[in-house]
């Protein structure tokens, strides 16, 4: 009978208790200006056919897309620098990256494109694209600074 009565005590107790979890998306949370400052990616190897090492410093946004310059290192050692666009729609962001490297004193032309996903404090950003050594492909998350 005790250990009836002590179970009714807990439920009771628990009862009262509420337990509330708030969470926001960051950049969503603000809108397209949430996007704005310097988002950078940890991994600084590129592999033969990835990019890494992304920068984007989001400048300038009006209504739901925001822009700014963009640089990372494709292709093992090709670096890249040009500028960013992206468009926010939900949680989700599509970009394009016109970027050039010089390559043997030659300019190079970069196209990097895809669509992020907005995370809490990051941005998981899967890319495709083509520069003078080939078609890249791969997934950078981005935090900001």
């Amino acid at each position: 009978m005790r250990s009836i009565l002590f179970v009714l005590c807990l439920v009771s107790a628990s009862a009262c208790i509420g337990y509330e979890r708030k969470s926001t998306l960051s950049p969503t949370a603000t809108g397209i200006a949430g996007l704005l400052g310097n988002w950078t990616s940890a991994n600084v190897v590129a592999g033969a056919n990835t990019c890494t090492d992304f920068k984007w410093n989001v400048t300038q946004q009006s209504g739901n897309t925001a822009s700014g310059t963009f640089s990372a290192t494709c292709a093992g050692d090709l670096k890249i620098n040009g500028t960013a666009n992206g468009t926010l729609s939900g949680s989700t962001v599509t970009w394009d990256a016109q970027a050039t490297a010089q390559l043997a004193g030659v300019s190079c032309p970069i196209t990097l494109s895809g669509t992020a996903e907005l995370g809490v404090d990051s941005i998981r950003v899967p890319y495709s694209g083509q520069t003078c050594l080939g078609p890249v492909s791969g997934v950078e998350v981005l935090k900001k600074n």
